[in-house]
């Protein structure tokens, strides 16, 4: 099997973060699915960003196993691997220790949606997971990282709000390619530092209006969006 594209996209999305500002030392990883094949490209564990190829990057399938690769797979795979089989419209996950949003994780605090620049990106807050107990971090932690994620989307879609802040840890975002997740990241990390001045500025300020919430998100997201460029020539 050919896994060059994959890996290639894969290995792109991870030499971005330390760019961006998303990730210091090796805290963080991308990773890309391939539903059809069954697999996964994903960054190997502790490997520098500079010196990540293509070739380096690690092929897991949907069970776990290693396909293809001659380094070990990120310690956080099994946290992405858990998110690709229960999120279905996604392709792409991004985790990192982004510093502002770090810091709504280590108060195990959602992100609340003080404007419209986070209203373009998510539907409302960025939930906060509850923390893991002690039994969980002992028995699978980086599985049961995604479990406690899994269980917070519950009552939430993950394609409206394609972020989390699992707590005393950092975020995960997702998306439809890993350009998409990474910029979910970005954005995220964004809002987190907006907010986070705005509560130092005014403690008791309160989210945006439902309807503005509503207007931001649908025009650029919603089935009448009307965001950006058409396809159409002309």
């Amino acid at each position: 099997m050919n896994f060059r594209d994959i890996r290639e996209e894969c290995c792109e999305a991870n030499r971005t973060l330390p760019g961006l500002g998303l990730v210091d030392i090796t805290f963080g990883n991308v990773s890309c699915l391939d539903r059809t094949k069954g697999i996964f490209a994903i960054k190997p564990s502790g490997v520098d960003y500079s010196l990540l190829t293509p070739e380096n990057i690690t092929i897991m399938d949907l069970d776990g196993k290693k396909v293809e690769g001659k380094y070990n797979p990120s310690s956080d795979t099994e946290t992405h691997r858990r998110l690709f089989q229960s999120f279905g419209n996604i392709r792409s996950v991004v985790h990192t220790h982004s510093r502002n949003a770090v810091v709504f994780a280590q108060a195990g605090r959602g992100i609340p949606c003080f404007g419209t620049t986070h209203a373009d990106y998510f539907y409302g807050e960025i939930p906060a997971t509850r923390a893991l107990t002690v039994e969980e971090v002992k028995s699978a932690y980086e599985l049961e990282t995604a479990n406690v994620i899994v269980e917070l989307f519950r009552d939430l879609n993950p394609d409206e709000i394609p972020a989390v802040l699992v707590s005393g840890h950092g975020p995960f975002t997702w998306g439809s390619s890993a350009k998409k997740a990474v910029e979910t990241a970005l954005a995220l990390e964004i809002v987190a530092e907006m907010a986070l001045k705005t509560l130092l500025l005014a403690p008791d300020n309160k989210p945006i209006a439902r309807h503005l919430l509503d207007k931001h998100y649908q025009r650029k997201h919603g089935a009448n969006a009307y965001y950006g460029q058409s396809n159409t020539n002309g």
